[in-house]
């Protein structure tokens, strides 16, 4: 069996390359590059990232990158550029072209396109004085520092450069604009993320939905309640609307005998139950019913204002935190 040791040497090799080419293009980094975030910034448009080969799956992750932080951006391929797709770029848009070396003969046309109705032109690139760096408006110049493949030909720390550059771009303009996560969630409300950035009030059931009955109902009618509003629990509302209480499975069993039904809500009821704000996120609800606040686990919980004895103003339940892939 062949040896393990030479494979993890060539992968430490591999990646401390590429980790010290990432050092030298950030203390690399000054005006150029805060002029290139200027000229993203002002575009009254979109940013039009390009590339070709390589390059250009680099640029199509920027552009995805830019698009989910709030830059509007789209990836055009330079040779369908050529064959019409030009038309997708407008004279209020910046154009963002990627080239290692600066001479991909794809590039040309866009490149002139810019040229001939003025549209910003930022380029990526290790060669200043190539086709592409010389009909930039700003060249943001990664270092030349060859390839961590050791044969100079396979795109490796190249590409780690271009990639960093333009996730730098994407952050530097997002903290610019005051991007939260709460504008990201706007732009990716599916997967993983989606979920965890999801709030109370997104997942929450209200209205009609809500199951509640006065202090006063009786407890027929309050278990009616329950098993028609289908979460296992009821909440119990005071003389002015407020939360009083609430009725679980819980307090049904603590309360089982023949008098059960000749009681009222309030005579069941666990007093001063625990609520949430619906404004925060879902996930901290979760872990209040999982009990990993120290407090005993529940399968739901009333929403309504922090600080108030206000009205609830929804319902969120275990299932719906699972259902989106909370939990």
């Amino acid at each position: 069996m062949t040896s393990a040791t030479p494979f993890i040497d060539t992968a430490r090799s591999v990646i401390r390359t590429e980790a010290e080419a990432l050092m030298t293009l950030a203390d690399a980094l000054d005006d150029t590059f805060r002029a290139g975030v200027d000229l993203l910034l002002n575009a009254k448009g979109r940013v039009i990232v390009t590339g070709i080969g390589k390059s250009g799956h680099i640029a199509r992750k920027i552009a995805a990158t830019l698009a989910s932080t709030g830059t509007p951006a789209q990836f055009v391929h330079p040779a369908e550029a050529s064959h019409g797709d030009l038309g997708m770029v407008t004279r209020t848009d910046v154009v963002l072209a990627i080239s290692n070396s600066g001479e991909a003969p794809e590039l040309a046309n866009i490149i002139a396109f810019t040229r001939r109705f003025d549209i910003p032109l930022v380029g990526i690139t290790t060669a200043p004085n190539s086709a592409l760096g010389s009909q930039c408006d700003v060249v943001l110049r990664l270092p030349d520092l060859g390839e961590a493949c050791g044969t100079g030909v396979v795109p490796t720390t190249s590409t780690t450069l271009t990639l960093a550059m333009g996730d730098a771009l994407a952050v530097a303009i997002m903290k610019h604009r005051a991007f939260t996560a709460e504008h990201f969630r706007d732009f990716h409300p599916g997967g993983k993320l989606g979920a965890q950035l999801t709030r109370v009030s997104d997942l929450m059931h209200s209205g009609a939905a809500l199951p509640l009955v006065s202090v006063d109902t009786s407890m027929p009618e309050a278990l009616i309640e329950i098993s028609q509003k289908g979460f296992g629990v009821v909440g119990v509302l005071d003389s002015i609307g407020s939360l009083a209480g609430i009725i679980t499975d819980g307090d049904l069993r603590r309360h089982m005998s023949n008098r059960l039904l000749d009681l009222t809500a309030q005579d069941v009821m666990t007093r001063s139950p625990r609520t949430i704000d619906p404004n925060v996120l879902a996930q901290e609800a979760v872990g209040i019913m999982n009990g990993l606040t120290g407090e005993r686990p529940v399968t739901c919980l009333f929403a309504r204002d922090p600080g108030t004895d206000g009205p609830p103003l929804g319902l969120i339940h275990i299932h719906d935190c699972l259902r989106v892939g909370l939990g």
